[in-house]
């Protein structure tokens, strides 16, 4: 068994924040697992601008993004970074297992710095009665076939929910020549940036339904219609409000939940609700030395407070370490 000072799981702009951060801390050991062919996470498919900001007080692209710490990941020689890394096991005294091309490896860390970000909320999840034909997909998934994989998933698109990705999508699929029937909400207001929604949805004059869900997905082989209806206060529905709307193609974006299941085989205490790490500060859980940020401790709204907030797990991790600090957590 091989022995690392730090180990840091997730190589997205919160794994990548938080392993330079416990280098410019002190921290000269440092292993980065990224289970992807590539650094940078989700935001290597996010291609439209907004980002940086707020970090970096300019207007950058995800991929831009992204680059800015992958180029000062790669001029530090004491942050080793294994690709295709696929982490399987998880234990109470820091000991992971993971699985990388040809071979099998089991390290013993000294501190954890979990960055494995989050995963989108399923049809599953919110009960979507009807048949199960193909055209059914995240919106993460939709955006990852057409900006990495150069591929339309669908061309008469029905949105359900009105988070982030789901706005970005319905802009990305018009653009394409694809045509966006609505967006359908079930609160009175929608769940993403104000931004998103006058840029991506009010610009673009695309249908929204507030106050409405999906009642049913029909179709053979392939998505056909849907069915959608009105609801009160209680999310009942409103008899004779029904409407139905012609698709190919339905994108589910009603969430995401932080990605946790290793800490939680390791024993740390989870919110079961949220499946964010309990916890009374920011980035800590119930187990010392094991240390989770950027969107597996909660879901932030903007990757630059993701950054900020990194660098000081990163800060935590090189004082658990022993090392005197230099950097301000507050």
């Amino acid at each position: 068994m091989i022995n690392r000072e730090l180990v840091v799981v997730g190589g997205g702009p919160a794994g990548m924040a938080a392993a330079i951060s416990a280098y410019e801390n002190g921290v000269r050991d440092i292993l980065l697992l990224e289970r992807d062919q590539y650094l940078g996470g989700i935001l290597n498919q996010c291609i439209h601008t907004g980002f940086g900001l707020d970090y970096f007080d300019e207007v950058l692209t995800g991929p831009e993004y992204a680059d800015r710490f992958i180029k000062k990941i790669r001029n530090i020689p004491e942050i080793e970074v294994s690709l295709r890394s696929f982490v399987v096991d998880l234990t109470e005294d820091k000991v992971l297992t993971y699985l990388k091309p040809g071979s099998v490896e089991t390290i013993k860390a000294g501190a954890l710095i979990m960055a494995t970000g989050c995963r989108e909320r399923t049809r599953e999840m919110i009960h979507i009665p009807g048949t199960r034909p193909a055209g059914v997909f995240s919106a993460g998934l939709a955006q990852k076939f057409i900006n990495i994989e150069g591929l339309l998933p669908g061309k008469k698109i029905v949105i359900v929910g009105s988070g982030d990705i789901g706005l970005i999508m319905a802009r990305r699929f018009l653009l394409e020549g694809a045509e966006v029937e609505g967006i359908v909400e079930i609160k009175s207001e929608s769940r993403g940036l104000i931004r998103n929604m006058v840029q991506c949805v009010e610009d673009f004059n695309i249908p929204v339904y507030f106050n409405h869900k999906i009642s049913g997905i029909y179709g053979k082989d392939r998505v056909e219609k849907v069915d959608i209806v009105r609801v009160d206060k209680e999310f009942n529905k409103v008899a004779g409000t029904e409407t139905r709307l012609d698709c190919d193609t339905v994108l589910i974006s009603v969430g995401l939940i932080p990605e946790n299941e290793l800490i939680e085989m390791a024993g740390v205490e989870i919110d079961k609700k949220t499946n964010s790490p309990v916890s009374k500060e920011v980035n800590r859980t119930s187990i010392p030395g094991i240390f989770v940020c950027g969107n597996s401790f909660k879901v932030y709204d903007l990757v630059d407070t993701v950054s900020n907030e990194s660098i000081k797990a990163g800060c935590m991790i090189a004082e658990y370490l022993g090392y005197k600090i230099t950097c301000n957590e507050e």
